[in-house]
């Protein structure tokens, strides 16, 4: 799987967590690892840098710190672990990159 950085952000040491898309038509998202596998921890602004008209298509769980947690597919491809650097107390997840469609609602007042 072949990755293209899109953007990272949210720590102090360098920059992670981040954000790529995959030659999958997916986006891996690597972030901080938490109790349970698969999931992982965000910082908000990390979706900002999300390819235009799409978004993360799993579910976000907002922990009121400035953070989401999210559940994907751990990522075991050796192509795609070689393009990362995954500090220890971090994990990558491949989850679906979705087409926006809808952008606020609209009407009449």
């Amino acid at each position: 799987m072949r990755l293209q950085f899109l953007g990272k952000g949210g720590s102090h040491n360098n920059g992670c967590p981040t954000l790529y898309a995959s030659d999958r038509d997916t986006y891996v998202v690597q972030g901080w690892r938490t109790d349970q596998d698969g999931t992982i921890e965000i910082p908000h602004l990390l979706l900002g840098f999300a390819e235009p008209d799409t978004f993360v298509g799993a579910t976000l769980t907002d922990t009121g710190r400035g953070t989401f947690t999210l559940a994907g597919e751990p990522v075991t491809d050796s192509e795609a672990l070689a393009q990362m650097n995954i500090p220890e107390l971090e994990a990558s997840i491949e989850v679906p990159k979705l087409e926006r469609t809808f952008y606020g609602a609209t009407g009449d007042r």
